[in-house]
């Protein structure tokens, strides 16, 4: 537990260093412009396949006693779509919802999995930072190359987005939903930032050896530092911290592993 204490606190003053704010500005600004972009792309899109939809609408009036029914066909394209359902209050208020729940979830999720991307090119930097800093009797093998992280982080969307669809019974549970929404994302994220900080410190064999013995310990840390991104905004600032806690996490695990080869 103490060094548990002494690992995150040394971790902050790490991250509160000039170089370290530096590095942490470029997910910034690099994730900001990414989903600035991506939201007016996928807000366009949406608008162009909104297509048309056919309104029908009847209205009977008794003049005389005898009834008469007056029929209003419309077809609504594009916008018109989204003022014809915001014209009535409940579907205003149902679509508004949507709108932003669905907004929300998808912008931080979105936020989340291309901070991580991003934060992939900075991992070597940070580490070898925190190597100059505090670790240089540590040597740094590192087993990693763009191939292999490429094709990894592919396998690891590609099962994430599978879970996703799998898991979709679940999500009109309440309480499971929360657990079911955010597992998929949360794999992505342990897969990921433990091999990027792993891969750029160990070697191969040393990875295998800390992946099994230490599994349990580094999903906890995973998982605080998750729940910690779901706070919004946090994760364009964070994730600098994260791979510096990891990356004191890791060096400790690996000099452990070599005193004892020793």
């Amino acid at each position: 537990m103490n060094q548990e204490i002494s690992v995150f606190s040394q971790s902050i003053k790490d991250f509160f260093t000039p170089k370290m704010l530096k590095y942490a500005l470029l997910p910034f600004i690099i994730t900001l412009v990414l989903m600035y972009v991506l939201f007016f792309v996928l807000a366009g899109a949406g608008i162009e396949h909104l297509g048309s939809l056919d309104v029908e609408t009847s209205q009977t009036t008794i003049e005389n006693g005898v009834p008469h029914t007056e029929t209003l066909s419309a077809k609504l394209e594009g916008l018109a779509i989204v003022e014809f359902l915001m014209s009535y209050a409940i579907t205003s208020w149902i679509v508004t919802f949507f709108l932003y729940a669905v907004g929300g979830f998808l912008t931080l999720y979105l936020s989340i999995f291309v901070a991580l991307l991003v934060i992939g090119f900075l991992t070597p930097f940070v580490l070898k930072e925190l190597h100059k800093r505090h670790y240089s009797n540590v040597k740094m093998i590192g087993f990693s190359n763009i191939f292999e992280a490429l094709f990894l982080a592919i396998k690891w969307a590609a099962i994430m987005l599978l879970l996703f669809l799998l898991l979709i019974p679940l999500y009109l549970i309440p309480l499971v939903n929360i657990i079911a929404l955010n597992f998929p994302l949360y794999y992505f994220f342990h897969k990921m930032m433990l091999y990027d900080v792993g891969s750029t410190i160990s070697s191969r064999e040393e990875f295998g050896y800390l992946k099994y013995t230490k599994a349990n310990s580094f999903r906890l840390k995973t998982l605080a530092l998750y729940l910690v991104s779901l706070i919004p905004f946090v994760i364009f600032f964070g994730a600098i911290f994260f791979v510096i806690y990891l990356g004191h996490s890791y060096f400790l695990e690996i000099q452990k592993v070599r005193a004892n080869k020793e």
